[in-house]
């Protein structure tokens, strides 16, 4: 007993797509691996809910936020040196800007505030979305 199967295959490449007639697909000129010519819907027409700028699909999405008062390189000799009281100096002076990175990226700059006893961070400067661009090449 042989089961078959039946297939339906859908000759528009995706939504939008439209065939267009032409003489290259009248059934005498169509030879098999021939070109078909697609017209293309107009992108204006795409209602403003499914608008491809819509930032609500990735409001949900974490992000790992840094807040980095500075960085330094050690030997290993001296990392395994470090106990309870160990001072780790850091190239940055006081006063200077601290970096808010995300995902390791650097998006601003601020100064160390305190609120209700915690540390914080007043941002001062805001990288410029060409500037993060640039940084990125």
């Amino acid at each position: 007993m042989t089961n078959k199967m039946e297939v339906e295959t859908d000759t528009t490449m995706s939504k939008g797509i439209e065939e267009r007639p032409g003489p290259e697909s009248s059934p005498e000129n169509v030879k098999e691996g021939a070109e078909k010519s697609y017209e293309f819907s107009n992108l204006s027409d795409v209602s403003s809910s499914e608008s491809v700028g819509d930032i609500d699909l990735i409001l949900d999405i974490p992000l790992e936020v840094t807040v980095e008062l500075g960085r330094t390189t050690m030997l290993i000799n001296d990392l395994i040196s470090l106990g309870q009281g160990s001072i780790v100096e850091l190239p940055k002076y006081a006063g200077q800007t601290l970096d808010l990175l995300a995902n390791q990226k650097l998006i601003a700059k601020g100064e160390v505030v305190v609120v209700k006893e915690k540390y914080a961070m007043r941002i001062t400067e805001i990288s410029s979305p060409a500037e993060r661009v640039e940084k990125l090449k």
